[in-house]
């Protein structure tokens, strides 16, 4: 997988450090353990990372000596929360490169994030006979959402095929975008067959016809460099989990322009300036009116943390040690007896996803977890999409930074023996 599509130079330089794999796992404490006798081969980093010392450990020294609520506090303790929870806004917008810490809304997640803008955005701009554009390859998070909101507003939901190898028909996808399109809502990366969609390409595009344009960046943010700007997207969410992060934490990135004209998705506190029994609520400023209640301080503080870890290595060598790893692995793969792989876009992500013959999915997760492999097997929340490729599951290893050979190694072995079971 290249920089293609990301919107920028490939991971642009800075004082990180050599790459170096092994010693980047042994800053990994879940990954020291071994899993019914063997060491653990932890491949199902699309669904959720492990977390580094350092991320764990940021987190607690926030809980340990700077926990209190933010924003509404004069004292010392709530003070630092704030200072630590605006410091954490403004890591984030510099690591896509928003053009400012008002554009980025924390949220739960991607699944969140999506949901606000489709709510807010959405039930404004979005009405009966109008349109929104998705395509076969989104994960459910940025797929339901728009059915539910179609369903209410009686408005079509369009969606943009793919073909036999898992990639995009971006021509297809240019004819689908009509005078009723109010949105297109797009992964950057297919989490169940790691496809890297051309986004500053298919952005260009729909603007040029007047379609604003959601990205679900949640496998791409650990792996490709993410610029917000040079994409020219109109939101981009994204998930701390899958980039070793904390869960329950995530981002919104909106264009301020955008934001300022959508109304609150959610009511409570925080997100008002004043409220008043005769003239009712006045919004908070960008991006507060988005975050109501107390947010979760601990899960900013550890995607911080996340990024600084990310941002210390040399982003670049990661990327091409993890392609490597994929690279190994299919072709070894490839080579065993009833092993199909599904999907095989020119650009990928560093996502196998594979069926054998004969043997459920399921059971090829199971056989592989007694030998300490960790994938994930089923339809990885993309129903849609493996309907297309003509299987109704699949079992799928995906790799991070901290993954070596060994278990590439530990992947073949227990595959092997999922043949012998079922020979």
């Amino acid at each position: 997988m290249t920089g293609g599509g990301s919107g920028g130079e490939p991971f642009p330089g800075g004082r990180a450090e050599r790459f170096q794999p092994e010693r980047a796992r042994a800053d990994f404490p879940a990954l020291s353990q071994q899993v019914h006798g063997r060491p653990l081969a932890y491949l199902d980093n699309a669904a959720t990372t492990q977390m580094p010392a350092a991320v764990i450990d940021a987190v607690a020294a926030f809980g340990r000596a700077d926990r209190a609520n933010v924003h509404r506090g004069v004292h010392t303790l709530s003070e630092r929360a704030t200072a630590a929870y605006e410091a954490a806004r403004a890591t984030v917008q510099r690591f896509i490169n928003a053009r400012a810490a008002r554009e980025i809304v924390f949220v739960r997640g991607t699944t969140e994030a999506i949901n606000l803008v489709a709510q807010s955005f959405g039930r404004a701009h979005v009405g009966a006979g109008d349109e929104v554009l998705v395509t076969a390859m989104e994960h459910h998070s940025n797929l339901v959402p728009w059915q539910m909101l179609c369903a209410e507003r009686q408005a079509r939901l369009r969606v943009v095929p793919i073909t036999g190898a898992g990639e995009l028909r971006v021509d297809e996808l240019e004819a689908a975008l009509g005078p009723r399109t109010r949105l297109l809502a797009v992964a950057h990366v297919a989490n169940a067959i790691g496809t890297v969609n051309p986004i500053a390409a298919i952005v260009e595009r729909a603007h040029a016809r007047g379609v604003p344009v959601l990205v679900d960046g949640a496998q791409a943010v650990a792996h490709l460099p993410i610029d917000v700007q040079a994409l020219g997207c109109d939101f981009y969410a994204f998930s701390a989990h899958k980039m070793y992060g904390p869960t329950g934490i995530g981002a919104l990135y909106g264009r301020a322009e955008r934001l300022e004209a959508m109304a609150p998705f959610l009511g409570g506190g925080e997100m008002v300036s004043t409220v008043s029994l005769t003239d009712g609520p006045r919004w908070a400023p960008l991006p507060h009116k988005f975050e109501a209640g107390t947010p979760n301080l601990e899960g900013a503080i550890g995607l911080a943390a996340a990024i600084a870890y990310l941002e210390r290595w040399d982003r670049g060598a990661v990327a091409a040690h993890e392609q490597a790893l994929a690279a190994e692995a299919t072709a070894r793969m490839a080579a065993l007896p009833g092993v199909r792989m599904i999907g095989q876009a020119a650009e990928r992500a560093a996502i196998v996803s594979f069926v054998i013959d004969g043997v459920h999915p399921h059971d090829v997760g199971t056989i592989l977890d007694r030998h300490g492999v960790a994938i994930r097997a089923g339809h990885h929340c993309a129903q849609p999409l493996l309907e297309s490729l003509g299987v109704p599951a699949t079992a799928r290893a995906s790799f991070a930074l901290y993954n070596t050979r060994q278990d590439v190694d530990a992947l073949i072995e227990a595959l092997g023996a999922v043949r012998e079971v079922f020979a």
